[in-house]
Protein backbone atom coordinates (compact mmCIF):
# COMPACT_ATOMS: atom_id res chain seq x y z
CA UNK A 1 0.00 0.00 0.00
CA UNK A 2 1.36 3.14 -1.00
CA UNK A 3 0.45 6.99 0.67
CA UNK A 4 0.79 9.75 -1.47
CA UNK A 5 0.25 13.25 -0.73
CA UNK A 6 0.38 16.18 -3.43
CA UNK A 7 1.31 19.05 -1.50
CA UNK A 8 1.80 22.08 -3.62
CA UNK A 9 1.91 26.29 -2.43
CA UNK A 10 1.86 28.55 -5.42
CA UNK A 11 3.11 32.28 -4.57
CA UNK A 12 1.59 35.16 -6.72
CA UNK A 13 3.05 38.77 -6.36
CA UNK A 14 -0.06 41.35 -5.61
CA UNK A 15 1.80 44.31 -5.50
CA UNK A 16 5.03 45.80 -4.63
CA UNK A 17 6.04 49.35 -2.53
CA UNK A 18 9.16 51.37 -2.08
CA UNK A 19 9.81 50.66 1.71
CA UNK A 20 11.91 52.78 4.26
CA UNK A 21 15.24 51.76 4.99
CA UNK A 22 18.44 49.97 2.83
CA UNK A 23 19.56 46.58 2.35
CA UNK A 24 22.29 45.65 5.02
CA UNK A 25 24.32 43.61 2.64
CA UNK A 26 24.97 45.91 -0.33
CA UNK A 27 22.57 49.57 0.68
CA UNK A 28 20.54 49.10 -1.71
CA UNK A 29 16.82 50.23 -1.52
CA UNK A 30 14.13 47.84 0.18
CA UNK A 31 11.44 46.82 -1.71
CA UNK A 32 7.89 45.42 0.09
CA UNK A 33 6.32 43.10 -1.84
CA UNK A 34 2.65 41.68 -1.03
CA UNK A 35 2.50 37.68 -1.80
CA UNK A 36 -0.55 35.98 -2.23
CA UNK A 37 -0.24 32.30 -1.22
CA UNK A 38 -2.81 29.08 -1.23
CA UNK A 39 -1.84 25.72 -0.21
CA UNK A 40 -3.34 23.09 -1.66
CA UNK A 41 -3.98 19.42 -0.64
CA UNK A 42 -4.46 17.59 -3.81
CA UNK A 43 -5.01 20.36 -5.65
CA UNK A 44 -7.56 21.66 -3.57
CA UNK A 45 -7.00 24.98 -1.96
CA UNK A 46 -7.07 25.21 1.69
CA UNK A 47 -6.82 28.72 2.24
CA UNK A 48 -5.56 31.71 0.73
CA UNK A 49 -2.61 34.31 2.72
CA UNK A 50 -1.50 37.48 1.85
CA UNK A 51 1.73 38.11 3.23
CA UNK A 52 4.27 41.43 2.91
CA UNK A 53 7.66 40.16 2.33
CA UNK A 54 11.04 42.13 1.96
CA UNK A 55 13.59 42.29 -0.53
CA UNK A 56 16.51 44.25 -1.42
CA UNK A 57 16.44 46.60 -4.87
CA UNK A 58 20.10 45.66 -6.05
CA UNK A 59 21.01 42.53 -4.67
CA UNK A 60 17.58 40.89 -4.74
CA UNK A 61 18.16 39.14 -1.42
CA UNK A 62 15.04 38.43 0.47
CA UNK A 63 15.24 40.30 4.19
CA UNK A 64 13.82 39.41 7.15
CA UNK A 65 11.51 42.03 9.25
CA UNK A 66 12.03 42.46 12.59
CA UNK A 67 9.03 43.12 14.41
Amino acid sequence: MCLVVVCDEPERVVATYQAPGRCPYCGGGVVAADVESAPRLCFVPLCFRIRRRFYCSLCSRRLVSVA
